[in-house]
């Protein structure tokens, strides 16, 4: 009889755009020596640049492709980053309940200078990027605090400490 190859542990970070996912994910995945997904890379690389999805097809189609990918992903484990958005989607969130989520937040002051000229297609536009920001993380908080197991503030701490942090929490998981 065949044995089923044990999948990695699954982590995955959620939180608003420039919490530091990709980074804080890429650290915590070597700590882990498991696979790093991002989702919205993966998104890209099948569909095409997000921006151009919105554009053409709109939020609703993207957050179809997203919960897809989403599911894709826990399914083969690892350090799974999500794009800002996907706790929007009541059937990702439903995901997330199965798996370790970790909520990755930031004060406004701390992404002020990460998210300028940074081509994210829901800060586009005259408002100040900022305000969008603020505006769109008040609107999702209350989402990304129901999937969460663990909220890890990302704004004045080394991305290595917080790796490093969340890797010791999801440890304790097993």
């Amino acid at each position: 009889m065949m044995s089923t190859p044990e999948l990695p542990p699954t982590l995955v970070l959620i939180g608003p755009m420039a919490a530091g996912k990709t980074s804080v994910g890429r650290r915590a995945a070597r700590l882990l020596e498991v696979p790093f997904i991002d989702t919205d890379k993966r998104i890209a690389a099948v569909h095409g640049p997000i921006p151009e999805i919105f554009a053409t097809r709109g939020e609703e189609h993207f957050r179809e492709l997203e919960r897809l990918a989403v599911a894709e992903a826990v399914g083969e484990g690892g350090v799974i980053s999500l794009g800002g958005g996907a706790v929007t989607d009541a059937g990702t969130r439903e995901l997330l309940a199965q798996h370790p989520t970790v909520f990755l937040t930031v004060t406004e002051d701390a992404v002020s200078h990460r998210i300028r000229g940074a081509g994210r297609p829901l800060l586009a536009g005259e408002e100040d990027p900022v305000k969008r920001w603020r505006t769109i993380f008040e609107k999702r908080r209350h989402w990304y605090e129901e999937v969460a197991d663990l909220t890890v503030d990302t704004s004045r701490r080394p991305m290595r400490m917080l790796a490093e942090e969340i890797v010791a929490w999801r440890k304790e998981q097993s």
